[in-house]
């Protein structure tokens, strides 16, 4: 009955919007790089130590844990306490598991013992009995308390050793590292307690789900905090993103907020970290052996010789933290590097005049200096570019200062090299240094390994191209394509008109080689000026690599810089790169930034029929079909301009202002618009995805009911049709004072569910009496319209007795159809805190705080009474026309505020079910 209501075209529109949907989330899940990170594994067999708290800290947090993590002889060791190591404590994020510690944990051992443990850490894990804090906050401030418990703990665990620690160093995933930030906010709270805060995967920005009030107010108090007191904090700050692999957590989040730049704040997204270069998904970030050895490295390389402890210096933390996770020259760590090199000792000096030079070394017995005289090519080119295929540390490229051949010191220009997966490469722009007379590349002395240095001098006109983007509608169908004729090595690609969130293109870079022996390796790496969340493809010539190309940030509109497709590519081979528009990541973008705020959509949507269907048992006497109305009535028109003429009014200082002495809260599109997320046809785009979704959710509701209908059916002796109507049974007072005892002891959200498996059991033993008694009808077709239109003769001479006939059963279940949607997204909203309550039932019997108690308050006695309305008994209400007209503005506020504040919804749903209940009586 379900799928009559609607004609083919609706259903081919709901059928595209499915594929389209489908589109999006593909890309959002599988449409990335493959895992590449390498497993980390333990030599020894691991250990946890559970460290003792005091009594009165242990009673007051029951469910939470401190423990040591340690290897064989390591462990054994440090059972008897005190410690002399490095505190590192590491907090686990949303059901995240105390024992996550272990890969850095290992790592971090066995690189204390190639020192010979001349320094080592000592990591420390918290265990939040696996909490959903990302569905549920209110358990957030509790945790923040419990870590400082924790760090007072774990520094008492050093007293009386010579380098005593004074602070610990935080390392935090996913929500853990909220926690920690969080931490400053507390009112007996030392900032000095912490000297290292690195978060990996944490959502800074907002959640991830906004699904409770007490998750949006931490959120708002620990940024409020950090970007009010920006000058005061000096704590060095680290944020990993995973990038696109994570796509429970997107790397935008990740970045901590832009007023809190100027301190020691770095964000970066793991592909564009040196030595990791890949992609990591939520979990796997913390046990990605690539960024853990990076991490790793910058610990080491953070200790203080004199105190034996992280650094105190905070240029020096942010220096080391952007040698490791932002440019890695290929050399070790020097916090005061020697710029001036003696290029002295038993060497060949060997001038090169051409302007592209190729050295392949071998077995070379004497060092070799290559002195490139830069007088001549200052007049012809404006760059030069050189890389070697040798990964080691060692100085390889100097500039030498009014030189004729040789020189005995030079500029060490290393440092400037940038570290790439098979090459180490330096761009220099010669106007830059005008001192420098030559350059010099040094080959040194070995034995049995074999490597390339290449240099080459060129304008930059000639290898800088720009590559304007297609346009967003061209839905794949065009491309723009350059081709790089000459044999040069580097290549800029400038890619014009590219730099929001909703943009998404494939590039296709095509690779053609002359005859070689030899495999020869080009690397693509895309370039985003604006924010850290560069990526690499490597590719083996001759070949067709495909890139995707989007963003987590959108750029600034302060901010001029274009992103860039650096190519390092091979003299032997021609490249041809073509750029076009993937619709198909477009929509994965859709999906990504605002697939949260659908539950709100398809809620509008629903209100939208909800009120259709009351105007149309207010003007007609009769409800329609749940599909037909939706068809009817879930227009985008309705809702969009509403919210977008407010947000142009909010641009006005009086208009502002009127909104502020309302309390209104701020407009979710003024959000989207700060975090630039706010783009064309978005709005538009995730209203048909609801409408879609509302759409098949209905016929999955009415689907559901008449199957259990027919197993109540099977189970139970056929029921008849009710005689009388009545509003109130005599065991429904009694039900709802049940089930506002449950939701006060013990959890809001159970008792609606409660009372939403009561109205839904009602609507199914109406189902299955009407399916009795049409079963008992006679067949014949004209005897049935005679007794319809004499049954419905009848109700009209004894209206006032409320009897029920089979259409106004069908014209309830119609009504009631729509109803149980709405009340279906209200459980699914409130369901987290339920599971939460649930797996901590064993500590708490009653959850504190509850974010549900409020609404169950309302909705228990609305669905209660709900659930025994019928059409007949509220078509001659007087309060049928308000509430009829109530759905469109609410309709509209569920888009306006309720769609980055998911929480916000059941507020918007309740008021025309309370309004429906009460036609009752009015």
């Amino acid at each position: 009955m379900f799928l009559h209501s609607v004609n083919l075209g609706n259903l081919a529109f709901y059928v595209l919007m499915v594929f389209m949907a489908t589109l999006g989330l593909w890309d959002v899940f599988f449409g990335f790089e493959e895992n590449k990170c390498s497993m980390s594994y333990m030599f020894e067999y691991p250990e946890y130590q559970k460290i003792e708290l005091p009594k009165k800290l242990a009673k007051r947090y029951p469910a939470y844990e401190l423990y040591l993590y340690g290897e064989g002889s390591y462990a054994e060791e440090h059972k008897i306490l005190p410690l002399t190591g490095i505190p590192v404590l590491f907090l686990p994020g949303n059901a995240g598991s105390y024992k996550q510690v272990r890969s850095i944990g290992s790592i971090a051992l066995r690189k204390a013992e190639d020192i010979d443990f001349k320094y080592h850490f000592d990591f420390f894990s918290v265990n939040f009995n696996e909490e959903l804090v990302a569905l549920y906050g209110g358990s957030l401030q509790k945790q923040t308390k419990f870590v400082h418990e924790c760090i007072k703990t774990i520094l008492k665990l050093y007293k009386g050793q010579e380098f005593a620690p004074k602070s610990v160093t935080i390392i935090g995933h996913s929500m853990g590292g909220l926690v920690a930030r969080a931490l400053l906010t507390l009112k007996n709270f030392k900032q000095d307690l912490i000297n290292l805060l690195v978060t990996q995967a944490t959502p800074h920005i907002a959640p991830v789900m906004p699904l409770d009030r007490f998750i949006t107010d931490f959120y708002m108090t620990v940024n409020n905090y950090w970007i009010l007191n920006a000058r005061d904090i000096n704590l060095t700050t680290l944020s990993v993103a995973g990038g696109f692999r994570d796509y429970q957590v997107r790397s935008g989040l990740t970045f901590l907020p832009k007023l809190s730049h100027h301190t020691s704040a770095l964000s970066v997204v793991s592909s564009a970290v040196p030595k990791t270069w890949v992609s990591t998904d939520h979990l796997s970030i913390v046990w990605c052996k690539q960024l853990q050895l990076t991490t790793v490295r910058a610990f080491f390389d953070l200790i203080d010789a004199d105190t034996k402890q992280i650094t105190e210096n905070s240029k020096k933390k942010l220096s080391v933290l952007t040698h490791h996770f932002i440019r890695h020259p290929s050399k070790h760590f020097e916090e005061n590097p020697a710029i001036i090199s003696d290029l002295t000792g038993t060497s060949m000096w060997v001038p090169v005049k051409v302007s592209k030079w190729t050295y392949v070394a071998y077995n070379e017995s004497d060092k070799i200096y290559f002195t490139f005289p830069l007088a001549n090519h200052r007049k012809i080119y404006t760059h030069v570019y050189c890389q070697s295929t040798m990964l080691d540390t060692n100085s390889w490229i100097f500039g030498c200062i009014n030189s004729t051949s040789m020189c005995r010191q030079g500029v060490d220009l290393s440092w400037k090299a940038e570290l790439l997966p098979t090459i180490k490469s330096l761009t220099l722009r010669l106007q830059d240094y005008p001192s420098l007379s030559h350059l010099v590349v040094y080959v040194p002395s070995i034995h049995g390994i074999k490597f390339v240095v290449d240099c080459e001098f060129f304008k930059k006109e000639k290898r800088s191209i720009q590559l304007p983007v297609t346009h967003l509608f061209s839905f794949g169908l065009s491309s723009r394509k350059v081709v790089l004729n000459t044999s040069g090595l580097y290549y800029n690609i400038e890619l014009l008109n590219f730099g929001q969130i909703y943009q998404a293109f494939k590039i296709n870079v095509v690779s053609k080689c002359s005859a070689v022996k030899e495999e020869i390796t080009s690397i693509y790496k895309l370039h985003i000026p604006w924010s850290y969340e560069d990526s690499l493809t490597i590719a083996q010539a001759p070949s067709n690599t495909e890139i995707s190309l989007k963003l987590h940030i959108a750029q600034p509109e302060n901010d001029s810089h274009v992103a860039l497709l650096k190519m390092y590519t091979s003299s032997d081979c021609r490249y041809e790169v073509t750029v076009k528009t993937s619709f198909s990541q477009i929509l994965g973008q859709v999906v990504r930034f605002h697939g949260g705020a659908l539950p709100a959509y398809v809620v509008s949507s629903i209100l939208l029929a909800y009120g259709g269907q009351l105007y149309s048992l207010f003007s007609t006497g009769y409800c329609l079909e749940y599909a037909t109305i939706l068809d009817k009535e879930a227009k985008p028109y309705k809702v969009d301009p509403f919210v977008i003429m407010t947000k142009f009014l909010l641009g006005y200082k009086w208009f502002k202002e009127l909104w502020d002495t309302l309390l209104l809260p701020e407009l979710e599109a003024i959000f989207l618009t700060s975090q630039s997320m706010c783009f064309p046809l978005v709005s538009l785009i995730l209203f048909l995805f609801g409408t879609c979704t509302a759409y098949w959710s209905g016929l999955l509701s009415s689907a559901s009911v008449r199957l259990l209908s027919s197993l109540w059916l099977a189970l139970k002796r056929p029921s008849e049709l009710p005689k009388d109507i009545k509003i109130i049974s005599p065991d429904l007072p009694f039900l709802t004072i049940v089930l506002i005892i449950v939701s006060w002891t013990t959890c809001g959200a159970l008792a609606i569910l409660l009372s939403y498996l009561y109205y839904v059991f009602k609507i199914v033993h109406l189902q299955a009496s009407l399916t009795t008694f049409k079963n008992s009808q006679p067949v014949n077709p004209k005897h049935s319209r005679r007794s319809e239109k004499k049954s419905n003769h009848h109700k009209d001479s004894i209206a006032h007795h409320l009897r029920l006939s089979a259409n106004d059963a069908e014209d309830s279940l119609r009504m009631h159809s729509t109803v149980i949607n709405l009340l279906t997204w209200i459980v699914l909203l409130s369901m987290p805190s339920l599971i939460y309550w649930l797996k901590n039932l064993r500590y708490y019997f009653k959850l504190t705080p509850d974010p549900c108690k409020p609404l169950a308050f309302i909705l228990i006695p609305t669905m209660a009474i709900l659930g025994n309305t019928y059409t007949v008994s509220i078509k001659s209400s007087k309060l049928l026309k308000t509430a009829s007209q109530f759905p469109l503005p609410l309709a509209v506020g569920v888009i306006a505020f309720g769609s980055t504040h998911l929480y916000r919804v059941p507020c918007f749903v309740i008021i025309p079910l309370l309004l429906h209940a009460l036609c009752n009586f009015m």
